[in-house]
C-alpha cells in the first residue's frame, strides 16, 4: 500500500512537469513565472511538513495518510480546470499543504512494522516505486494531452488517490498487534510493542541538536538538484536541448534510472550494515554517490547532444537516489519514539530548498539565457552534501530513552 502511495504522489506531482511545456503557452506563463509555479508547492509542502510527521506520530498514519491523500487528489483534478496563472498558485499552494505528511507518516509506518534489518530495503522499494510512477508519468500524460489537451491528465489522476484512500483506511491499522492475522512470530520479528501515549517531538531539545541540523542540512543539498528533476526536466529538454513534444517519453529513461537506483539503494543499504555496521555503511554510499552525481551532472552541462545530456542527467539522478533510502532510514535510526517528526524536520529543510531550486533556476534562465547557467550551484551543493554525509553518525539516538532507576541502581558499577 506505501508502495502504491508512493507511485500515486509521483503521477500527481510529475504531471504538472510533464504537461509544463503546454501549461506555459496555455496559460502564458513566462520561466521565472513557472519556477514560482513549482516554488509555491514547496513552500506549503514545507510549512504543513512538520505538523503533519508529528501528527502521524500521534494520532496514528491510518487517519493521517487517508486525509493526506484524499486531500491533495482533490486539489490534483482541480489543476486541471485553472483558467489563468494566479489561480494556478493558488491550487498548488492547496496541493502541497494536503499531500505534506505523506513520506513522514510512512516513516512512522516503517518504524512501527519494519524490522530495523531491512528498513533501508523498505524505503529503497518506497521510493523505487515513487520513480516508477515519475516513469509511467510521460508515458501517460503526453498521449492524454495530445489527444484530449494537458486537463485531462490531473482529472484521470486525481480519482486514483481517492479510491487509495478509502481501501487504506479500512484495511491498515496502526499497530501490528492491532491488525487480525499478526502472529506472535512475526510480531516478535518485527520487535513491535504495545503502542503508548506519545507526548510528541521535544522540540525545545530537539533544535539544539546539531546532528538534527546535519541530517537536514544534507537533504537540503541533495534535494536542490533533485528538485530540477521534478520541476524542469521535460522544459530543459524541450526548451534547452531542443526535444520535441513526442520524443518527452525518453525522459522516462532517467526515472527508470532513478528507480533501479532506488531499490539497489535500499538492498545494498541494509548488507553493508550488516558487514560493516551503520556508521561505515551510511556514510559511505552517502558521501559516494553525491559525489558521483556531481560528476555525472558536471558531464552534462558539457554534453554536446541532448540525447547524451539525458543519458548523463539520468546517471546523475540515479546516483542522488541511490543515497535516499540511507538518509530515510538515518531518521529511523536516531529517531527513537519521533520518526515521523525527525523525517518531516528533514523533510521541510529539503521543501525551503527545492523551493528556492525552482525559482533560482528560472531566474539564471532568464538572466543568462541559456538552460546550463543554473546547474552550477547544483554541482556545489552536490559536493557540499557529499562532505556532511561524513560527518553522519546514525549509532547515536536524538532522544535517549531514561534509564530506569531501578535499572540504574542494580547496574554493576
Amino acid at each position: 500500500m506505501l508502495s502504491l502511495l508512493s507511485v500515486i504522489t509521483y503521477l500527481d506531482r510529475d504531471c504538472i512537469a510533464v504537461a509544463g511545456p503546454r501549461m506555459q503557452d496555455a496559460l502564458h506563463i513566462s520561466p521565472q513565472a513557472w519556477g514560482w509555479v513549482t516554488s509555491v508547492f514547496f513552500i506549503a509542502y514545507g510549512i504543513f511538513e512538520i505538523p503533519s510527521g508529528a501528527l502521524g506520530d500521534r494520532i496514528g498514519p491510518r487517519l493521517v495518510l487517508t486525509r493526506i491523500v484524499a486531500w491533495w487528489s482533490v486539489f490534483t483534478s482541480i489543476t486541471g480546470a485553472v483558467p489563468r496563472f494566479p489561480v494556478l498558485l493558488l491550487v498548488r499552494f492547496c496541493f502541497a499543504a494536503g499531500e505534506a505528511g505523506a513520506y513522514p507518516n510512512a516513516s512512522t509506518v516503517i518504524a512501527r512494522w519494519i524490522p530495523v534489518a531491512k528498513r533501508t530495503r523498505a524505503w529503497g522499494t518506497l521510493w523505487m516505486s515513487g520513480q516508477l510512477g515519475a516513469v509511467l508519468s510521460p508515458l501517460l500524460v503526453v498521449p492524454i494531452q495530445v489527444r484530449y489537451g494537458w486537463r485531462a491528465s490531473f482529472f484521470v489522476f486525481g480519482v486514483l488517490g481517492v479510491v487509495w484512500s478509502v481501501v487504506w483506511y479500512v484495511w491498515f491499522r496502526d499497530s501490528p498487534h492491532d491488525k487480525p492475522g499478526v502472529s506472535p512470530d512475526e510480531l516478535r520479528e518485527i520487535d513491535s510493542a504495545p503502542l503508548s501515549h506519545s507526548h510528541g517531538m521535544p522540540w525545545s531539545t530537539a533544535l539544539r541538536l546539531p546532528a538534527l541540523w546535519r541530517i537536514a542540512a544534507t537533504a537540503a543539498c541533495y534535494t536542490y538538484s533533485f528538485g530540477f528533476f521534478q520541476a524542469w526536466l521535460q522544459t530543459y529538454l524541450v526548451r534547452g536541448r531542443g526535444f520535441t513534444e513526442a520524443a518527452l517519453v525518453f525522459s522516462s529513461l532517467t526515472y527508470a534510472v532513478g528507480a533501479t537506483a532506488n531499490a539497489l539503494g535500499g538492498v545494498a543499504g541494509d548488507q553493508m550494515v550488516a558487514r560493516y555496521g551503520l556508521r561505515i555503511a551510511r556514510r559511505t554510499i552517502g558521501a559516494v554517490s553525491l559525489a558521483l552525481a556531481a560528476a555525472f551532472l558536471t558531464a552534462a552541462i558539457f554534453a554536446p547532444s541532448g540525447k547524451l545530456a539525458l543519458i548523463f542527467l539520468s546517471l546523475a539522478y540515479g546516483a542522488i537516489l541511490f543515497q535516499q533510502p540511507s538518509l530515510c532510514a538515518i531518521c529511523l535510526d536516531v529517531g527513537g519514539k519521533h520518526p515521523g517528526a525527525v523525517f518531516a524536520f528533514m523533510n521541510t529543510a529539503s521543501s525551503v530548498t527545492a523551493a528556492l531550486s525552482a525559482v533560482i533556476f528560472g531566474t539564471l534562465v532568464g538572466h543568462f539565457g541559456n538552460y546550463n547557467a543554473p546547474f552550477v550551484p547544483m554541482v556545489a551543493f552536490l559536493c557540499v552534501g557529499a562532505l556532511l554525509w561524513l560527518q553522519a553518525d546514525p549509532t547515536r539516538e536524538l532522544f535517549p530513552e531514561p534509564i530506569p532507576a531501578q535499572l540504574a541502581a542494580a547496574a554493576p558499577a
